[in-house]
């Protein structure tokens, strides 16, 4: 039976190869049509997860997506997307103009290009994938064994939502520059990671995976968090103002043939990809959408069946789609102020950074860490204890610190609060070694 499925399988995707082949996709990029965006038309042959595959091309080139109009029903895949550059303004670089066409036209149903959405093959660094409780200092004692450990962290995307955190991280041997492949030394790395999650000693359980294997961190993040079963919320209290929280209703058409997803949140970069993905993986099939995102709101609906053909069943499914999509929206919602580091790279930066975040009392919701010649620039979402505004103050005691010709603070007046005239600059710089996670570092073995 097991061979006749594999037998079924590979003829099915033998025939969709054909099939593209002898219908290659087509896409027209039009700067004329409209005043204020870039219009892209894909047609294609249609299949599973080629919505999420366009999407995520456009996502990863940082074009912001205000309006789209997708089709698929039948055996053909329809798309006009709106886009802009991140200034808002019409695509115009034949750089990224031609990688579309490349990506989504004819070139992509060649055998020796043949889409793989969130793959990319690499030897150089070493993924580490990290979950557990959310903590204040969480972070920096993550980084902080990892430096002790001569990993240098090249690459770091890390998330927090309903307590929960997860991170995927790229590192490399501070000796050799590239990925670390001594299994006793990457159980070590992995053992040592594991202790500092399991510090919060919360109920829920924690993880570390050290991994050859390089996906696309944003989907890895989606599904860690899935799989956690972080949109199960305690309670409603993580919206205390309810208008921040993202409408999302799901009804089925009177003759039951779809059912009909409506998201209304604000506006951010990234949120359709976060919604298509999360649709995806959950096996459901986008027939028709509209989306309109060129205001300060966004407004998607979406025309979806199971994959097995069937819209949603009950009660319980219909509730399941809502908190999903609620926390896909909310996971990657960048709170708190934003600031941004620009450095020179160097193995144990991240761990100085956060040690220093951490020293100041502040939180960090959020983090995006990358590496390319020889600067970092990492990106960090701050907050106050206990929710609180951060003090002005505190800012420039971090600025202090690290510099202030390399850090650069972002966000509106209102997320910061004044320092009151009496309270004391606060930064502490004995505290490293006095965190309780630290106490697993009797474990760390020098390698040389």
């Amino acid at each position: 039976m097991g061979v006749n499925m594999n037998f079924s399988r590979n003829m099915d995707d033998e025939y969709e190869k054909l099939f593209r082949r002898m219908n290659p996709p087509r896409v027209v990029i039009d700067n004329e049509s409209c005043k204020n965006a870039t219009v892209i038309r894909v047609d294609s042959a249609n299949k599973h997860g080629i919505l999420l595959e366009v999407v995520q091309i456009l996502t990863d080139l940082n074009l912001i997506i205000t309006k789209a109009y997708i089709s698929s029903d039948g055996g053909w895949f329809m798309d006009v997307f709106n886009v802009t550059d991140h200034d808002g303004k019409k695509v115009t670089d034949e750089a990224i103009l031609k990688y579309i066409r490349k990506s989504l036209g004819p070139e992509s149903c060649s055998t020796s290009s043949i889409r793989s959405v969130g793959v990319k093959q690499t030897m150089e660094h070493t993924a580490i994938e990290l979950l557990g409780s959310d903590r204040p200092g969480l972070l920096s004692e993550v980084s902080a064994v990892l430096t002790n450990l001569k990993c240098n962290i090249v690459n770091a995307e890390v998330w927090t939502h309903n307590t929960r955190a997860a991170a995927v991280m790229h590192v490399t041997d501070e000796k050799t520059g590239s990925a670390i492949t001594d299994p006793q030394r990457l159980s070590v790395i992995k053992e040592l990671l594991c202790n500092v999650l399991a510090g919060g000693n919360r109920v829920r359980g924690a993880s570390s995976v050290v991994t050859e294997e390089v996906t696309h961190t944003e989907r890895r993040l989606h599904q860690m968090m899935f799989a956690d079963r972080d949109y199960e919320r305690v309670d409603d209290d993580d919206y205390v103002d309810e208008k921040s929280r993202p409408k999302v209703t799901v009804v089925n058409l009177s003759d039951n043939d779809y059912s009909v997803v409506t998201i209304q949140c604000k506006d951010r970069a990234k949120l359709l990809f976060d919604i298509v993905f999360t649709l995806t993986d959950m096996q459901y099939v986008v027939f028709h959408a509209s989306i309109d995102s060129e205001g300060p709101n966004a407004y998607q609906e979406y025309y979806i069946k199971h994959i097995d053909g069937s819209p949603v069943k009950s009660d319980a499914e219909r509730h399941r789609v809502i908190q999903c999509l609620e926390a896909a929206i909310k996971r990657r919602v960048s709170e708190g102020l934003k600031l941004e580091l620009c450095a020179t790279d160097r193995v144990g930066l991240l761990s100085d950074v956060t040690r220093i975040i951490r020293e100041n009392s502040l939180t960090v919701t959020r983090a995006e860490v990358t590496t390319k010649g020889g600067k970092a620039v990492n990106t960090f979402y701050v907050g106050g204890a206990s929710g609180c505004l951060v003090e002005s103050k505190t800012i420039e005691s971090i600025r202090q610190a690290i510099g202030n010709t390399i850090l650069k603070v972002k966000g509106k007046p209102e997320e910061l609060k004044p320092a009151p005239q009496d309270s004391p600059t606060r930064f502490l710089f004995g505290g490293l070694f006095k965190s309780r996670s630290f106490a697993n570092f009797g474990m760390v073995k020098s390698y040389s």
